[in-house]
């Protein structure tokens, strides 16, 4: 097993001298797939396991420090044990730790410039084989966005004072001269300090969430562990790794601890489930997995819509990704179902859909945060759409103002940036829907974000009304005749929505239930003195609003082309 990327990035900018201090982020809480020793097998364990057992394993001394659990010796405690500080109590205050670490590698720095045969008023005699030697120091700080977080105030001068003095050992001589080696663990970089997460000398490493070919090796250790769970799978731990992509290996080691506790085996048929159950747990309800049971089939009407996104599915599936778009804006009144095409283009295409909900948190820093974690879990996911929905308020803003602390204005940045990121072309297609679509930022429609931008409109006359009210009566298994009869056609409505058409059959399927009426009747009930939803002027406006933001004008019918003008 050949050790991961971001770890032979530490080793080489530490070794080169071209950084000490390394700020890790991501998927840090992770348990990891460590490298086997000589012949053994890999173990299952964690980020600070992997750094003191193999990435740092000949340092003389490391040092860790939690919130909580204090300042702790990692390894090393007879190289400690030889220096004047190893008769003091190790501290657990975040300052006096900061403090207590600062002198103690100052002190370190000084020790090596002396030589072995220092007076003893400078040197004890533990020391003194300690002395003209530059040994490998290094200090994690655990859950660093708790120990130096995102300055909540201008003046937080001993938040502030601790970062500056963490960040000085990065870029002051004497630190550089010193055989020292600095970790900050934080699972999103937006929570930490922003003297340390933007530190230029600090080199910056994201931890992914685990590859097909990495859960690979895990199933493998794991079918020895777990050969009950597993049983179905012992000599194809490849299928399950691919199946699970996008799940932590913590949260499939607990579901196969569980599984063979209660010797039920997984089965192949389980494995789709069980993904998103365990992706929606990682993202701690940040998103949410659509179910595409449906096929651009089930749409009715938008003809040169289902014939576009079929031409990209097309591509999609044949790898050819150069005239792959890299999103959707689906505009149009409230109700003319944009929800409802984006799940009918995911069951065409076969991918998962997956919902971003409600990001925004009122704590600093956790919105950034909380889209942080999201692009991570999408990365991992491969293939699959994103949807936005009510993308005019949730992407946020160029110019945010003071109202939100410049919280909007982040999140259209870190949108702005990752729906623009080419390595994301025919991986992950963002999908926004809105029937404001003015109010979404010009950058966030432009072409290379929103290639195309598909309008939905209500029913065109009173035929279309018709037919579209029947076609959702039949998911109510009520029958309707194909043409409508003469009795109904001035009580059709004008402009209806697929929703508003929906709400008409479930109206019409209570009526011929609990009064053991014709539809036809019922319908006639329904629409007598029926009144839409949406006022006609907001109707007529979202219409103009979706005939203009069309990117082509064969999305829009004959009717409402006058509107794009």
């Amino acid at each position: 097993m050949e050790k991961p990327e971001w770890s032979n990035k530490i080793k080489t900018r530490y070794l080169s001298g071209a950084s000490n201090q390394f700020v890790i982020h991501g998927n840090v809480y992770d348990r990891l797939l460590l490298p086997p020793a000589g012949m053994d097998e890999p173990e299952i364990g964690n980020l600070v396991d992997y750094l003191v057992d193999e990435q740092l394993r000949k340092f003389d001394l490391i040092l860790s420090y939690e919130l909580g659990a204090g300042l702790r010796i990692e390894s090393g405690q007879d190289f400690f044990q030889k220096l004047r500080f190893s008769g003091s109590d190790l501290p657990k205050d975040p300052a006096q730790a900061i403090g207590y670490l600062d002198h103690l590698i100052r002190f370190l720095v000084n020790l090596r410039k002396l030589s072995p045969e220092s007076s003893e008023n400078e040197i004890n005699k533990s020391e003194r084989t300690l002395a003209g030697r530059n040994h490998h120091i290094a200090v994690i700080f655990k859950a660093a966005e708790l120990i130096f977080p995102v300055s909540k105030q201008t003046r937080d001068y001993q938040l502030s004072s601790m970062a500056s003095v963490v960040r000085s050992w990065s870029h002051e001589t004497w630190f550089l001269d010193q055989n020292l080696a600095v970790f900050l663990i934080s699972e999103n970089l937006t929570d930490l300090h922003q003297l340390l997460a933007n530190n230029p000398r600090a080199t910056e490493i994201e931890l992914q969430m685990p590859s097909p070919e990495e859960l690979s090796d895990a199933f493998r250790r794991f079918s020895k562990s777990y050969p009950k769970a597993l049983a179905n799978f012992q000599e194809k731990p490849e299928l399950p790794a691919s199946r699970l992509t996008g799940a932590t290996l913590s949260s499939i080691e607990h579901l196969l601890k569980t599984r063979e506790y209660t010797g039920k085996a997984l089965v192949e048929d389980d494995l789709a489930d069980l993904k998103k159950e365990l992706v929606e747990q990682d993202s701690r309800g940040l998103i949410e997995f659509l179910e595409p049971t449906r096929t651009l089939d089930d749409v009715y009407g938008s003809d040169a819509v289902k014939d576009w996104m079929r031409q990209d599915i097309a591509l999609w599936q044949q790898n050819d990704l150069q005239a792959m778009p890299m999103g959707y804006l689906l505009c149009g009144p409230v109700g003319t179902g944009k929800t409802y095409i984006v799940e009918c283009l995911a069951g065409e295409a076969g991918v998962p859909v997956v919902k971003m909900k409600n990001f925004r948190d009122r704590w600093v820093g956790s919105t950034e945060g909380n889209l942080e974690k999201i692009f991570q879990l999408l990365h991992a996911l491969g293939r699959c759409i994103v949807f936005i929905d009510e993308a005019d308020q949730a992407l946020g803003s160029r110019d945010s103002g003071s109202g939100d602390s410049g919280v909007s204005g982040r999140v259209y940045s870190m949108m702005a940036k990752e729906m623009s990121n080419t390595g994301n072309r025919g991986k992950i297609l963002w999908i926004l829907a809105s029937s404001r679509p003015d109010l979404i930022e010009v950058d966030l429609k432009r072409p290379g974000r929103v290639d195309v931008k598909i309008p939905l409109f209500p029913s065109e006359d009173k035929e279309g009304g018709y037919l579209l009210i029947r076609a959702l009566c039949k998911k109510y298994q009520l029958k309707l005749p194909e043409n409508c009869p003469q009795p109904l056609v001035a009580l059709i409505p004008r402009l209806i929505t697929p929703g508003a058409a929906e709400s008409i059959a479930i109206k019409v399927y209570r009526l011929v239930k609990t009064r053991k009426v014709d539809p036809v009747e019922a319908l006639r009930d329904c629409l007598d003195e029926y009144q839409n939803p949406i006022p006609s002027d907001i109707m007529e406006f979202q219409i103009g609003l979706a005939a203009r933001e069309a990117s082509d004008l064969d999305f829009v019918p004959e009717m409402f082309r006058k509107y794009a003008q």
